[in-house]
């Protein structure tokens, strides 16, 4: 397999379907891709019916192209990251790794295009997120969900509205930005720096105003994330959990016991937002972000301190923040619901509190003039209306 097969396998599986935002190339299975968050498999010729080791080897290596850095990673940590273009068409964020002794490729789509906030129908109060002049802002969610993109779009707001200097630290570079307003300077792992921890390190000397941290991967990473923040940074990264409360106890949860109060006062001050997302499939085919989003005020403070309580947690606090722009996943749920994004089957499957989402609705329905349940035809017997003959 030569590389003109290796484009034409991607290009093939790229225009296979609408929607596409994964390639997967695995042994024992065809050439697939996820469409609309389903995986399909694609037809090539000569037909592939299942991949066999060796196929799937093959162009995996040859996305490698002997880059002996990338063959140490994967052969010391069992997976590698890199990029790869196809032509002028497409880029790729490519993950190779092992499994059962063979080797496996997913290719995630970047878009060439940046978008914006309002391109992506996100909320508008991530518009405020460019005027911090210092803090953390958190991008949270499973792998897959949107983080980067949500992340590329806040930054061209500041690129666009902030003469400031940018610094990024990617893993690989996945939207390439241009210089608007701001200077922007994109970094990438194992091209430009070693490690998250020491090209934070050295960013630190090279005055920017933004500093973006693909991943907070490890604790030294967060500490000096941290620091960065309380120094007049603004610190913008990644985490993989799932809701505001969790991110919190995440971070805290990385620390030594006897340093968590410590942490938690730090975060009461540092912190400035998380948003949090999923996505949900779309009514018509295709997927919408649903998002939790949290800006610190003194109740969160307060939280973040003392922690959770049966009287106080982060979810109650943040759906009673919402004339100030907060909003649980539940409130956005059932506003896509409302405007006829997503299903009812959809907005339950996806709720955090199933009985929260289940009485929002009911309520819409309600308003609507519709059913609000699928029980029918109830009513009195004529009998047990009038009284029973007899008596």
């Amino acid at each position: 397999m030569k590389q003109p097969d290796i484009d034409y396998w991607i290009r093939t599986m790229l225009n296979a379907y609408d929607h596409v935002s994964d390639l997967n190339v695995s042994a024992g299975r065809p050439l697939q891709v996820e469409s609309a968050g389903e995986m399909q498999p694609v037809a090539v010729k000569p037909s592939v019916h299942n991949l066999t080791p060796f196929q799937a080897e093959v162009f995996a290596l040859n996305l490698i192209n002997n880059d002996q850095r990338l063959l140490n990673d994967l052969v010391k940590y069992g997976s590698c990251d890199l990029s790869y273009r196809l032509g002028q068409e497409v880029r790729f964020r490519v993950n190779i790794f092992s499994g059962r002794r063979n080797l496996s490729t997913v290719l995630r789509k970047l878009e060439t295009t940046i978008p914006t906030v309002d391109d992506l129908a996100l909320p508008g109060v991530l518009h405020k997120i460019h005027k911090e002049k210092n803090g953390l802002v958190l991008v949270t969610g499973a792998t897959g969900t949107g983080k980067s993109t949500t992340l590329a779009a806040i930054l061209d707001e500041v690129n666009r509205n902030n003469s400031v200097h940018v610094i990024t630290l990617e893993d690989p570079i996945e939207y390439a930005h241009e210089h608007k307003m701001a200077t922007f300077n994109q970094r990438e792992l194992g091209a430009d720096f070693d490690t998250f921890t020491n090209g934070l390190r050295a960013a630190l000397r090279q005055a920017p105003k933004v500093i973006l941290v693909g991943e907070m991967r490890d604790l030294e990473t967060l500490e000096i994330g941290m620091t960065a923040a309380e120094t007049g940074h603004v610190v913008m990264s990644t985490l993989h959990t799932v809701d505001a409360g969790q991110t919190i106890n995440r971070i805290v949860g990385m620390f030594d016991l006897e340093e968590q109060a410590q942490v938690r006062n730090r975060l009461a001050d540092t912190l400035k937002w998380v948003v949090c997302q999923r996505l949900l499939p779309k009514v018509g085919g295709g997927r919408v972000a649903a998002l939790e989003v949290f800006c610190t005020n003194l109740r969160l403070k307060e939280l973040i301190v003392n922690g959770e309580s049966e009287e106080k947690n982060f979810y109650d606090v943040i759906a009673d923040g919402s004339q100030v722009g907060m909003m649980t996943f539940d409130q956005h749920i059932l506003k896509l619901y409302e405007n006829g994004l997503i299903t009812e089957e959809t907005a339950m499957a996806y709720s955090s509190k199933r009985s929260v989402v289940a009485r929002g609705l009911d309520q819409l329905k309600s308003a609507r003039g519709e059913s609000t349940t699928a029980i029918k035809g109830l009513g009195m017997e004529p009998d047990a209306i009038g009284g029973r003959s007899g008596f």
